[in-house]
């Protein structure tokens, strides 16, 4: 399927990016008038942009269906300030009625059953039930047009961050599975970055991978390796030696390969190395692969 955005409804091509660019991490932006009236919304096209200096951006887009703004929008233009709360999954409802288009004045703190907790450098509230909460000043503000479903990118300075001791591993990392993060797919769907949904894939950045066109032909073309096993081999700085497969040949002796020889051997051999591999054992993989050509 071709899809051309200039021949496609705006609504249409809406629900293809909010479906295809996906999951998108919630911005919870608490914002509030020059009156000091409190608003309080989601926004889900929304990410880190900058470390130094600390900048975050999200987009309060026009609405598709009128052409009108946000509140949050025009909370920002009038007072340059907003917190941005991150949303986890104990207080998914709630952000999701705090979604709710009430009319302005009406504080979605109170509609939604969150907790005000006062800023301390800026003076919209933070909510007290996100895992970590950002103070910000809000340096820019980019309109991407004046049509129904333009963006409007806003660009938040962190001032400060406010981070829940429970979230914390004893190295002192956020653990992913303690904050519990939600992030917005198409639709109503949503989706849950804890359990078995979160794994890890070590970043090539501090040594080099041979890449995949280095790999033997007879791993490359293998009928049971996949894509990502490829990726995870083609992640290693040298090839075991020869040596270091002739001694593990020596003491490798597995009871599945009982009776099996020739091609038979082969594929139950990189069925284990595929085994070894989603237990992160990069190494004991490569050898084992080795050892079946």
């Amino acid at each position: 399927m071709i899809i051309d955005p200039s021949k496609t409804a705006v609504k249409d091509f809406h629900a293809l990016l909010l479906g295809a660019v996906a999951p998108r991490p919630i911005a919870l932006a608490s914002t509030m008038d020059k009156d000091g009236h409190v608003n309080l919304s989601p926004f889900s096209f929304f990410n880190a942009f900058s470390i130094h200096p600390p900048i975050l951006v999200f987009s309060a887009a026009r609405r598709v269906r009128d052409n009108t703004t946000k509140h949050t929008l025009e909370n920002i233009l009038e007072t340059k300030e907003v917190v941005i709360n991150t949303v986890n999954f104990s207080m998914v409802e709630q952000v999701s009625l705090a979604s709710t288009e009430y009319e302005k004045g009406v504080n979605e703190f109170i509609k939604a059953g969150l907790t005000e907790v006062k800023s301390v450098m800026v003076k919209p509230p933070r909510v007290g039930e996100s895992p970590v909460s950002f103070e910000c000043k809000v340096s820019d503000v980019q309109p991407m047009g004046r049509d129904a479903g333009a963006g409007n990118l806003i660009f938040c300075e962190i001032l400060l961050a406010h981070a829940n001791d429970s979230i914390y591993d004893e190295h002192h990392r956020i653990d992913p599975h303690k904050i519990d993060l939600v992030a917005r797919m198409g639709a109503d769907f949503y989706c849950r970055a804890s359990g078995n949904s979160v794994f890890e894939i070590p970043k090539p950045i501090a040594k080099k991978g041979i890449g995949i066109d280095q790999l033997p032909p007879r791993i490359k073309e293998s009928t049971v390796l996949t894509g990502n096993n490829l990726g995870r081999l083609a992640n290693i700085e040298r090839i075991p030696s020869q040596d270091e497969v002739a001694i593990f040949k020596r003491d490798f002796n597995a009871e599945f390969l009982k009776n099996k020889s020739g091609e038979a051997r082969t594929t139950a051999l990189h069925y284990y190395a595929q085994s070894l591999l989603e237990r992160g054992e990069l190494e004991k993989a490569w050898l084992v692969l080795l050892s079946s050509i």
